[in-house]
């Protein structure tokens, strides 16, 4: 296996000494005292060296690893050490190795440190990886988003939940290097499943420095006590480097992510549903197909063809990237097949023939596509469309840009503006209607409210969750302002 497929499909990202140092000394400066070490995916032994300097006292320190070469590597390195002899290495792989006895055997207080592998399950389907746990959908998605996005996870997320079961009864801590998006998901975890902790906080990384990886990432630590009923609330500090001092205090509240706890207060009484759903927009996966632009010469796909089709289906388009800058409409359009989702398609080829034609110009394109939500739905299907993608005002944002940016937007060239599905939106008839709440929604309260809610180190930082549990009603005096309440098109 070379190196580079290597770190591709075990995220064989090794840690730095002097962070594995940086990481032991904060543990035991913060009164950690264990019994036993294990470090599961060891590598070749940054904190399994680190842990036996920084925590003289432990009895044993066990580093397991499936890589032959770490554990020797480890070895070697071992050799010398006054007090390598409490070192035990073992050749396992974390999937397979029989976790529950080898917990079982372990006395005392527990100390599971160190740093899993930082790949998802979809980069591992991508390369036919062979790293991963047996494929079950273990954070309970249902519907859409068990077979999309939300159905992707990181490796380490469903490693560490592991981890903590060894938890359950016992006293003892976990602290790993993972992503920040991972840490939360962790932590969030350990409250809905009431394990008794008693601390748990992170500390921002370089991930960039350290590992070359561009992305947001922390030490997480989590503190549990077997003999201890679960908090009714597990807040948690954030601290922004091992230089912070303070922290801020995050944590969960009414099912809800909580970025900024101080904030959350002084707006909860916002907390809530929205009067009118949060929708993505419209999701097709062949922009090259179904995009088009208006040129002189005609309708030009994303092949840089000209191609001959009805304006019945091809409505004008805004990308979420054009909606986050502020830009206007760029003269983009998209072709809509559907009105509702699962719609037959098949009155197309009477109603648009030219239309019909080109699509099935491009069937086997359209039938590629990757995602299996097209699989059982007609030929040419297309999500994120009803009755409300068809009104003519909107509100719309952006969910990858780090501000919350609403934009008040209405037809174009007569007809009703789409999005791709990197935007959410909300629509109204009445462009009065539209207005108020585009007020409400850029006033002080509501954007403090969101913003408590947001965390802006994520890929898709502003979410349809957390637009949906602002009720904006309490803004402003009742009325309607429901999509189930418009008349069918």
């Amino acid at each position: 296996m070379t190196v580079a497929r290597q770190k591709v499909e075990f995220g064989d990202f090794q840690t730095p000494d002097q962070l594995a140092c940086r990481v032991c000394e904060r543990l035991a400066q913060s009164g950690i005292t264990p019994d036993v070490i294990i470090e599961p995916t060891c590598g070749s032994g940054s904190f399994v060296l680190a842990a036996c300097h920084a925590f003289p006292h432990t009895q044993q320190v066990l580093g397991f690893d499936i890589n032959a070469t770490h554990l020797e590597r480890l070895r070697s390195r071992l050799v010398g050490i006054a007090s390598s002899g409490r070192v035990q290495t073992v050749a396992a792989d974390f999937f397979a190795h029989d976790w529950e006895s080898q917990i079982q055997r372990v006395p005392g207080e527990l100390l599971v440190l160190g740093n899993l592998p930082w790949v998802t399950s979809s980069t591992q389907g991508v390369i036919k990886g062979e790293n991963l746990p047996q494929k079950s959908n273990f954070l309970g998605f249902s519907g859409l988003d068990a077979v999309t996005g939300k159905a992707n996870f990181d490796i380490s997320e469903w490693m560490m939940l592991e981890v903590m079961r060894w938890f359950r009864g016992r006293t003892g801590t976990l602290a790993m290097l993972a992503k920040t998006s991972v840490a939360r998901k962790i932590i969030q975890h350990a409250e809905r499943q009431r394990y008794s902790v008693t601390d748990a906080y992170t500390v921002g990384i370089d991930a960039k420095k350290d590992f070359g990886a561009s992305v947001d990432a922390c030490l997480l630590v989590i503190t549990f006590r077997g003999d201890v009923p679960p908090p009714e609330y597990l807040d948690y500090r954030v601290y922004a480097s091992f230089q912070d001092l303070s922290g801020r205090h995050v944590g969960h509240r009414s099912n809800l992510g909580v970025s900024d706890l101080q904030s959350f207060e002084r707006f909860s009484s916002l907390a809530g549903t929205s009067p009118q759903k949060w929708r993505s927009g419209i999701k097709h996966d062949a922009s090259s197909v179904m995009e088009l632009v208006q040129t002189s010469r005609g309708w030009e796909n994303g092949f840089g063809e000209i191609v001959d089709v009805e304006q019945e289906f091809v409505y004008p388009l805004m990308k979420g990237s054009e909606v986050g800058s502020g830009k206007g409409w760029r003269g983009k359009h998209v072709i809509v097949t559907q009105t509702v989702v699962g719609q037959p398609t098949g009155s197309i080829r009477e109603r648009a023939p030219k239309t019909w034609a080109y699509l099935c110009r491009y069937a086997d394109l359209l039938a590629a596509r990757k995602s299996t939500i097209y699989a059982k739905n007609p030929q040419f299907s297309i999500f994120g469309v009803g009755n409300y993608t068809f009104l003519p005002w909107k509100i719309a944002i952006c969910g990858l840009y780090k501000s919350f940016r609403f934009r008040l937007l209405g037809p174009v060239e007569g007809r009703p503006l789409m999005f791709d599905d990197t935007a959410y939106f909300v629509s109204f008839a009445c462009p009065h209607e539209a207005e108020q709440v585009f007020n409400i929604l850029t006033s002080e309260p509501a954007l403090g409210f969101l913003s408590s809610l947001t965390f802006w180190d994520e890929k898709r930082p502003i979410k349809a969750g957390i637009l949906n549990a602002l009720d904006w009603s309490r803004l402003t005096e009742p009325f309607l302002i429901t999509a189930g309440n418009h008349k069918p098109l």
